[in-house]
């Protein structure tokens, strides 16, 4: 019940706020029709690249509303506007997909729109008016009693107003959210771009992130290298000096050679817990131990900074993209404990189920903390880039949110198809 609830006082604004973009649909739907009209007689040509362009305009004003109800963003399917003459530029808005689908969905919006959007107030309206007739029934006069439906003249026929503001009520709450669902998903379908285009779109991205995966991945080699060298390499090589020492105190002075062969241990040991160290940089052992939501419990406990967990959904993945969702909450926790001065952090991790049967499942990762903000992703050593790259690799997308005052907010998807 609550969570019908919820869904109700969501979808209810949404359709609203839709019965105003249907009327401007209505109009938009109208002119279109008159400039088609007029272009059969030959005169109507001039104003098809201006009327294309307002429904365009008025099409991203849907798609960010229903982005903003959805919370996936829609994406418009528009090449950018070349500098050819009007006539060729004319025969390129026609002969685009995208042009009818936006006309498809001015006809749809603009029917059923002013419907829902009617509808939408009407029953829970219906659910408070059948709730209040028992207050007010009996102050009606006696030649014209309240009709909702029937004619109440009696305490008897005001009771009965309850089982029917019940079934206003579950009304609302199953038709209001399937009314709304239904609208985003129409507009989600025709205004977003087709499989095509997103095809062509995928594989630029695809090129891009392969580029940038293979930087990613030759970094990693380098500092892997590195830290190998500078540190687990040098203190191999003390462990072996030290032996070597020992070895020529055992034959001269054996009781010297203990101090000797205990500096040895020590270093061997560091050694050890260094090269440990660089084997979890490469893959954690505990993802493979306790799964992506165990080794994040262990590291918002780690964590400098008091951090809550939330975890929605989760189910084990391939290895790769666990270690990146680790990598990048490490990254994260690691920049709000150095730079964001925050006393408390907030890691949720959730699979996104797809919008429709054209999209993936996703993995949505989002570090909030309540610190002083202003994070800077072009400053060096915030790891953000970093973060950036890593979730590129696996076709995804970052998003960063640090105003002065706070809080920052890093949020990634991942698509787990990637």
């Amino acid at each position: 019940m609550r969570t019908a609830a919820g869904a109700t006082r969501r979808a209810l604004p949404f359709l609203l706020r839709g019965f105003p973009s249907s009327v401007v649909a209505l109009v938009l739907l109208i002119r279109v029709l008159l400039v088609a009209a007029f272009t059969l007689v030959g005169i109507g040509w001039l104003a098809i690249p201006s009327t294309v362009r307002s429904v365009r305009r008025w099409a991203g004003r849907e798609r960010r509303r229903i982005a903003a109800f959805t919370g996936r963003p829609v994406p418009a399917p528009y090449d950018p506007p070349g500098r050819d003459d009007p006539a060729t530029r004319t025969r390129t808005l026609l002969a685009d997909p995208a042009t009818w689908r936006d006309l498809g969905w001015v006809l749809i919006h603009g029917l059923t729109g002013l419907v829902a959007g009617l509808l939408a107030p009407v029953l829970p309206l219906g659910a408070v008016n059948a709730a209040v007739v028992p207050l007010y029934w009996k102050a009606m006069p006696a030649d014209d009693p309240v009709e909702a439906p029937y004619a109440v003249t009696s305490w008897l026929g005001a009771l009965g107003m309850v089982p029917i503001t019940v079934g206003w009520l579950i009304l609302t709450l199953v038709v209001v959210p399937l009314l709304a669902g239904w609208q985003a998903r129409v507009g989600r379908r025709l205004l977003r771009p087709t499989r095509d285009v997103r095809l062509s779109e995928r594989v630029t991205e695809l090129t891009a992130t392969r580029a940038a995966a293979l930087e990613a991945h030759g970094a990693e080699l380098r500092r892997i290298e590195r830290d190998l060298h500078d540190g687990t390499q040098n203190r191999l090589v003390g462990v072996i000096m030290h032996l070597g020492i020992a070895e020529r105190a055992l034959r001269r002075d054996p009781e010297s050679a203990l101090p000797l062969l205990l500096r040895a241990q020590d270093q061997a040991a560091d050694a050890l817990g260094e090269l440990r160290d660089v084997v979890r940089s490469i893959y954690p052992p505990v993802l493979a131990e306790r799964g992506l939501d165990g080794a994040l419990a262990a590291l918002a406990a780690r964590c400098a900074v008091p951090c809550t967990l939330r975890v929605d959904g989760l189910r084990r993945l391939p290895a790769a993209l666990e270690a990146a969702a680790y990598f990048v909450v490490a990254e994260a926790l690691t920049n709000t404990a150095k730079h964001s001065g925050a006393e408390h952090a907030e890691v949720t991790v959730s699979l996104r189920p797809p919008a429709d049967p054209d999209d993936e499942e996703a993995l949505v990762i989002e570090v909030r903390d309540d610190g002083h903000g202003g994070a800077d992703e072009s400053g060096g050593g915030s790891g953000l880039a970093g973060i950036r790259r890593r979730v590129a690799a696996f076709d995804g997308h970052t998003d960063l949110a640090s105003p002065h005052g706070g809080p920052t907010v890093v949020r990634a998807v991942i698509p787990c198809a990637s």
